[in-house]
């Protein structure tokens, strides 16, 4: 069973962001809502990850409000009123003693409470208010969000009102993770290891790309993770070099090799894997001979994790040990023939998001936790090779925190042959 986090962690989240606020200053985040999947079957609900982030709460429809004003700091977590009805349908709504031992929250107000609250923030600013909000937009069509339209509607009512990302502030502290963020992943971690070897010890030719993705899946549930992540990537031949392949619905012949891109989550922490294995046991020699450069380019990236380095140097170190191999096997002539071969970066910032929010120019810094992942695609071969780790950055260099999840061509070969 997933322990929560100790209350103090959100506490001091939150002390942190207040402390960048200005005067007059409100931040507001919402945690999301049930979406309808069809008619009055609903997807299951996660967390908007900034919300979570500053409370430990992952229950929809709630409202956390942080305001300050000459100094002083106010937060509210505005809550569903208990409705005894719909509590034998659905289950009870969040209880203020819950929202308490989860965040350390002390003041709570109902949500058919919070606009008018949110009133008196503004009537107090007196035509100075700031609003902060979580304004973050991945694509163009992406479906509108509580924030960007309560927003708008702020906005037409106090036309003195100034509106802000918050996204900055929650990144810059985000990208840092604490002791217990850390232990977080880890834990994630060791039940991506425990998931695979149970793959590796089922796996044989003929092989279903989903029954190998069964096997994953009682791994997880069975250490109580019912959310992914992100969709397991379980690829067999050609289909390793589709980068994020995910239908895992074709047949794992002898001789191919099978991708593996998952991870477990822990408390919404991701963990982050790649490993790539024969499904029959053995390598061939020409799989070896990519295989081993693949190996390469990840063990010299990760050596030149340090602090003050960043992902675009660390994907340099990645690029040419793969264009010293790929002129030394002779599939290409010429570097600039790379990319034909090798084309994604080598790293991102790992946390509650997989693909972190982060800064990808900026230099790493101790307790910043990445992903090493170099790849190679060759399509013409049907071979598709990632080898990925999760690197937690520290004061002396790099401590890999995936390192007892095997990777040595020997040691999968063993694993793949040790059937249960």
């Amino acid at each position: 069973m997933t322990i929560t986090m100790n209350p103090k962690e959100f506490i001091n989240r939150r002390q942190s962001l207040a402390e960048k606020m200005p005067d007059h200053s409100a931040l507001v985040l919402f945690s999301g809502v049930v979406k309808t999947r069809s008619h009055d079957d609903k997807y299951p609900f996660s967390p908007n990850r900034n919300f979570y982030y500053l409370t430990g709460i992952a229950r929809s429809n709630l409202i956390l409000m942080i305001t300050k004003s000459a100094g002083t700091v106010t937060e509210t977590l505005f809550l569903q009123r208990p409705n005894e009805f719909e509590a034998k349908w659905t289950g009870a709504v969040l209880s203020e003693q819950e929202a308490k031992e989860q965040s350390g929250i002390e003041h709570f107000d109902y949500l058919d409470e919070w606009l008018e609250s949110f009133g008196t923030f503004m009537r107090r600013c007196e035509g100075k208010g700031l609003l902060y909000l979580d304004l973050y937009r991945y694509l163009w069509n992406d479906e509108r969000t509580p924030a960007e339209t309560f927003a708008e509607d702020a906005q037409m009512k106090y036309r003195t009102l100034q509106i802000h990302d918050a996204g900055p502030w929650l990144k810059e502290l985000r990208m840092v993770k604490s002791a217990a963020e850390i232990e977080e992943i880890r834990r994630a971690i060791a039940i991506t290891d425990e998931a695979i070897r149970r793959m590796w010890s089922h796996a044989r030719p003929g092989i279903m790309e989903y029954e190998l993705e069964a096997h994953y899946d009682f791994t997880l549930k069975s250490h109580g993770v019912r959310e992914l992540p992100y969709l397991p990537i379980i690829a067999s031949g050609i289909n390793a070099t589709v980068l994020h392949y995910e239908a895992n619905n074709q047949r794992a012949e002898d001789g191919d090799l099978v991708l593996l891109d998952l991870g477990a989550a822990s408390n919404y922490y991701s963990a982050d894997i790649s490993r790539t294995f024969p499904v029959n046991g053995r390598f061939t020699e020409r799989q070896k001979e990519i295989y081993q450069l693949v190996l390469e380019a990840e063990i010299k990236t990760i050596e030149a994790v340090k602090p003050g380095v960043t992902l675009q140097d660390l994907n340099e170190v990645t690029k040419q040990v793969f264009t010293d191999g790929l002129l030394r096997l002779g599939l290409i002539q010429e570097s600039s023939e790379l990319s034909k071969y090798y084309y994604h970066s080598v790293s991102h910032h790992l946390g509650l998001d997989t693909h972190d929010i982060s800064d990808y120019t900026a230099a790493i810094q101790p307790g910043m936790v990445i992903t090493i992942e170099p790849g190679l695609y060759i399509e013409e071969e049907a071979i598709g090779i990632r080898i990925e780790d999760n690197v937690l950055v520290t004061a002396e260099g790099y401590e890999v925190l995936s390192s007892q999840i095997p990777k040595e061509i020997e040691a999968v070969e063993w694993l793949i042959g040790k059937k249960e």
